[in-house]
């Protein structure tokens, strides 16, 4: 195991510069750093965001809506750099007080209503359009279940393995090993569910399998952390199986890769105003 003898002292100092990739944005204060109104676009939703996992989950929702023809889910994404602390400007902070993406105001409303935490933003937005929430009680229980259940693993494998194993300035065996048993025991709570079901939640896809899937089914598709293999992801055959059918759903693949402004061009659409940007403003198209 790793030397490592640090001690820690009575009481915690922050020291401004220390923690790697992240150091640059990490503070132990909350509240806004600057002035800055956020732009509203024209359509009644409006959503601050970064394609990360948790920003993928909202896009790929409203994405499925609008596949589904509910045309009042028309929505801006506007693109919140967080290595740049966008999301401790003023206008941010009034949307979401944690300074955390997404977040997302409803115009249809007056006074207008925020949502912040990507899993409330998800119930919303199925409960105000109807869709991906079932109706009957069991089913509605079983996928807020599944919901819950993301929101308090995810941060494992992100904040977790994900910080210790890719971005840490240092390779810690002991946390690295915490919590890729964590993650691999997560996976196989997956797998064992969707070795009965079709989706997470059931036979019918819900929020549970768009809220996951950015986390868990990026991890299977080698996605995320380049950790597929270290973790042996492949031997997960019914996640997989799950991970592939939800990948090649139309509405996954425009909604991973709004407010995304990393990997291929073609793979990256920084804003999105209007369905057409799909085809006119990847960021390929726009460096022509």
């Amino acid at each position: 195991m790793s030397d490592n003898n640090y001690q820690p002292p009575k009481v915690w100092t922050w020291i401004k510069g220390e923690g790697g990739t992240f150091s640059n944005i990490n503070r132990p204060i909350a509240g806004p750093t600057h002035e800055r109104t956020l732009p509203i676009g024209k359509h009644p939703l409006q959503l601050y965001s970064l394609g990360t996992p948790n920003g993928q989950k909202v896009t790929i929702l409203l994405e499925e809506l609008l596949a589904l023809g509910v045309s009042e889910a028309e929505y801006d994404a506007h693109l919140i750099r967080i290595g740049e602390g966008d999301q401790f400007s003023s206008g941010f902070v009034d949307v979401n007080p944690n300074s955390k993406i997404p977040a997302l105001m409803d115009h249809s409303a007056t006074p207008p209503i925020r949502v912040f935490e990507s899993g409330a933003i998800l119930l919303y937005l199925a409960e105000k359009f109807g869709h991906f929430m079932p109706k009957e009680i069991a089913a509605r229980t079983e996928t807020l279940n599944w919901l819950f259940w993301l929101q308090g693993s995810a941060p494992y494998l992100g904040g977790g393995f994900g910080h210790f194993y890719n971005y840490a300035p240092m390779k810690i065996e002991y946390a690295i090993n915490r919590f890729a048993m964590e993650s691999k025991r997560q996976l196989d709570v997956l797998d064992r569910q969707l070795a009965t079901h079709r989706f997470i939640a059931g036979d019918e896809y819900t929020i549970a399998d768009i809220a996951i899937w950015p986390w868990y089914g990026a991890l299977a598709k080698g996605g995320l952390y380049d950790a597929a293999e270290f973790l042996d992801v492949a031997s997960y055959k019914n996640f997989v199986r799950w991970a592939d059918e939800v990948a090649s759903r139309p509405a996954v693949k425009r909604g991973r890769i709004v407010n995304r402004t990393f990997g291929e061009p073609s793979q990256q659409l920084h804003e999105r105003h209007d369905a057409s940007d799909f085809e006119l403003r990847t960021q390929d198209k726009l460096e022509k």
